[in-house]
């Protein structure tokens, strides 16, 4: 067995929850098995040198061979393996394991990865919203990996979805790889490992129990892989709010899905959105479009003439058309600015954006201002 990926291992274990301790000794001594040889002093934390010894390297040779019959993978930081996103980031996990039927190139290497996050106690509104962003991404030119956290509620609707669309999905988890928690999703985290591009991921030695604390350290990872977190739905003291400052920290772009004032589900959502942390999501397609997976220009046509035969083929009217396409291209226009635009009579602009509302191709604000329904 490699002595270099043995050393790595028993440092992952030691150095878990502080990787940027290993990492400047790494620096200092240049590889995992010299470490070991020299046993160096931890200036601040006697309890981590009394672990670089002989029985550490033991234990790790034992956990390497329990992974490999369990047919998973530990890959360490510096291994070609390694996902690039998560190696750039100031404290990475110094190994990960990977549960997949996929390499890891090709689970981590083919496209962009992008998070969802959200609370566990999920609401209608964000079990829909959660689906149809991960639609609209599946309809994209470019296919993203879906990245969340294998926990209730939105983690396990934005796995499903992307297995139903047929987008790839990493499961990061806070336990063992050998163990699903909850006990309720062992069948999605089937579906995972069983299929091409996805995986089961975590930092965590075999035999590691769900604490608490756990999760915290399993958020990191997952907006470090990702180049972008979306949280759907979060309590104002959620997990999901940790993951979006880990992906603020990590300079990587955070949406949040709205809620209602008085909903204390999406408290937190309004939260980042209101502190500027976090871009508002207004419509999937726009959030596809700012995550680079469909050129703007290509996109916005191609919803134009898909509204226009809509509403032709509903109404056959000339003015309904007009009007339609007048809102679509300038959102949040009023009906003094379209019949200016349009040339149309103020009466028939009323008349026509009223019957457009009420069959959902629009829909117009306290203020008058009427702009594409959200579907389009």
């Amino acid at each position: 067995m490699n002595e270099e990926v043995v050393a790595w291992c028993a440092l992952n274990r030691i150095f878990g929850y502080n990787p940027s301790i290993a990492l400047n000794l790494l620096n200092t001594y240049g590889s995992a098995s010299e470490l070991f040889r020299c046993s160096p002093h931890v200036p601040g934390h006697p309890d981590l040198e009394d672990q670089l010894c002989q029985a550490s390297l033991d234990w790790a040779s034992r956990e390497l061979e329990s992974v490999d019959r369990l047919g998973c993978r530990f890959i360490h930081l510096g291994d070609d393996d390694y996902p690039v996103p998560l190696s750039e980031c100031e404290d990475p996990p110094l190994g990960l394991y990977l549960r997949g039927s996929s390499s890891p190139a090709e689970i981590f290497s083919l496209r962009p990865m992008v998070g969802i996050v959200g609370t566990r106690d999920v609401s209608p509104y964000g079990s829909v919203w959660c689906k149809k962003i991960v639609s609209a991404m599946a309809e994209a030119t470019v296919k993203p990996c879906i990245v969340s956290g294998l926990a209730f509620g939105v983690d396990g609707i934005a796995h499903s979805a992307a297995l139903e669309h047929g987008l790839p999905t990493i499961g990061v988890m806070a336990t063992g790889i050998e163990a699903v928690y909850p006990a309720q999703h062992r069948e999605l985290a089937s579906r995972i490992v069983a299929t091409p591009g996805c995986a089961l991921v975590t930092d965590y030695p075999l035999k590691t129990e769900p604490v608490a604390f756990n999760f915290v350290r399993r958020n990191r990872i997952i907006a470090g892989l990702a180049s972008s977190v979306t949280v759907i739905e979060s309590r104002k003291k959620g997990g999901s709010l940790m993951t979006a400052r880990y992906a603020c920290d990590y300079n990587r772009d955070v949406f949040a899905v709205p809620g209602r004032l008085d909903d204390v589900r999406s408290s937190g959502c309004n939260s980042l959105i209101g502190a500027h942390m976090a871009e508002i999501v207004t419509s999937p397609e726009e959030l596809v479009e700012k995550l680079g997976l469909m050129p703007r220009s290509r996109r916005k046509a191609d919803r134009r003439t898909a509204f226009s035969h809509a509403i032709n083929a509903r109404y056959n009217r000339t003015a309904m058309e007009t009007v339609g396409l007048c809102v679509f291209d300038n959102p949040g226009v009023g009906f003094a600015e379209i019949s200016a635009l349009t040339s149309l009579p103020y009466a028939t602009v009323l008349e026509c954006a009223g019957i457009l509302e009420a069959d959902g191709f629009i829909s117009t604000d306290l203020l008058q201002r009427c702009s594409p329904s959200a579907k389009w």
